[in-house]
């Protein structure tokens, strides 16, 4: 009977995970002005999905990700500039929804990690060959 139970969540878990509201208005809708959508669109392939991590909002299927789209194409369609938007968005989900996240306190690790790794490689590297030279 247990069993049955655990089964029964496993296989609703799924289902749960999506919500029955439908999608927001400019979810996946184009804006009618072509210049404005193609304003939309290039900054959508810069901003990442906050829930897959691993695709854009422009790609994504996740419900978060199209109220995204949706946020932006307002925001453009309101007149808004591209870079605006992005700084927005940014500030209201963090760095880890720009692809190009800039330089800070926290990221800077990130950025050094691999001068500091290639830098250690070649010291490594110098002093075997120093040893076998001698």
């Amino acid at each position: 009977m247990k069993a049955l139970a655990a089964l029964l969540l496993l296989l609703a878990t799924p289902a749960a995970a999506q919500s029955n509201l439908p999608p927001a208005e400019l979810a996946d809708t184009q804006l009618p002005d072509p210049a404005r959508e193609r304003a939309a669109r290039a900054l959508m392939e810069t901003l990442r999905c906050v829930v897959c991590q691993g695709q854009s909002i422009a790609d994504s299927d996740a419900e978060l990700a199209g109220d995204m789209r949706a946020l932006v194409r307002q925001r453009v369609a309101a007149g808004e500039e591209p870079a605006a938007v992005r700084a927005w968005l940014v500030e209201r989900y963090g760095e880890q929804v720009s692809y190009a996240p800039g330089l800070s306190a926290a990221s800077a690790p990130l950025w050094a990690a691999p001068l500091l790794l290639l830098a250690a490689g070649a010291l490594l590297a110098r002093g075997t060959l120093k040893r076998r030279r001698k």
